[in-house]
């Protein structure tokens, strides 16, 4: 059985959420309104007051921080690369003497 997933936009989700933390309307009515299950509709307001600035970056998006750290980890891999040739060219260079 093949599940067809819903993909909302990321301001959508925003208004959505500012619908009952400004708006005053309760989330069950919402989430009613909308045709939005309960249960997302906790998790964007979740997401949203827990990292406001990296909300809703799904779909493959990294954060700035993953993203960092995987630049960090290929700078360190060829770090190792250069330091093993620098190695290896020594040795050679003192068996030449």
């Amino acid at each position: 059985m093949e599940m067809n997933r819903r993909e909302y936009a990321w301001e959508y989700k925003a208004e959505v959420v500012k619908m009952i933390t400004c708006g005053g309307a309760s989330a069950t009515e919402v989430a009613h309104d909308m045709g939005i299950p309960l249960k997302t509709l906790y998790r964007w307001i979740q997401d949203l007051s827990a990292k406001p600035e990296q909300t809703f970056s799904g779909n493959g998006q990294i954060t700035s921080d993953a993203n960092e750290i995987r630049k960090l980890k290929r700078e360190v891999e060829r770090l190792k690369q250069e330091c093993e040739i620098l190695k290896k060219t020594g040795a050679y260079a003192k068996d030449r003497s």
